[in-house]
């Protein structure tokens, strides 16, 4: 999938689920559950062991799926994401080596920035869309519109502290492109398995953004 496309099937979908998967036994009933709720994209952190053959379970199980890689904080798991499948990576900071190594293996990015120096990194490296996380502790939608003031050829995804109540808000700024959430993929429902539920609240959470 090009970096075009990708950005605009994220554009589309306005949620990227972020998830923590302890158990590989999970990734294939989360995927199921993502996509019979409407929502068919994953941000798979690299918290756990179980991360890199999740995302390479997902990814085989569900084609239709963009699985990206979140909290890579270093080429090594840059690498392991790439070749478990991973569509995109997600970076919780701006590391020049991450940004480097997804560019070189045409792999779109989302690095973390939350200040103008890190804007100004990103755009030395011709990113267009970077993660601003975490966004609530960093003083949310004003801050990105503070930044995006000096900096309007950048756009945003915003994570940390988003959720159904907020989300709209978020999403109605136009340099918003999507929202990073878990509230839909909460870890105490996946360590349940109650599959169900996430994939109601994830339909939920669809109807919610396309209002």
């Amino acid at each position: 999938m090009s970096k075009t496309h990708l950005f605009e099937q994220v554009a589309a979908k306005k949620i990227i689920p972020v998830v923590k998967l302890d158990r590989v036994s999970d990734a294939k009933p989360l995927g199921e559950a993502l996509c019979k709720g409407g929502l068919p994209v994953a941000e798979v952190t690299f918290r756990t062991e179980a991360a890199e053959e999740s995302i390479r379970i997902m990814r085989k199980e569900f084609p239709e799926m963009m699985v990206g890689a979140g909290t890579v904080l270093n080429v090594e798991q840059a690498r392991r994401a790439l070749d478990a499948g991973a569509t995109f990576l997600v970076a919780p900071g701006f590391c020049r080596s991450v940004v480097e190594f997804a560019i070189d293996n045409h792999l779109p990015v989302f690095p973390g920035t939350c200040t103008p120096s890190e804007a100004m990194a990103a755009m030395e490296y011709n990113l267009s869309v970077v993660k601003f996380f975490p966004a609530l502790q960093y003083g949310g939608l004003g801050t990105i519109k503070a930044l995006a003031a000096p900096f309007p050829s950048l756009k945003f995804m915003p994570t940390g502290g988003i959720n159904a109540s907020n989300v709209l808000e978020f999403l109605a700024f136009d340099k918003v492109i999507a929202c990073g959430g878990s509230w839909m993929v909460k870890d105490s429902l996946i360590n349940e398995g109650n599959f169900e539920e996430i994939a109601r609240l994830t339909a939920e959470a669809v109807t919610l953004v396309s209002r």
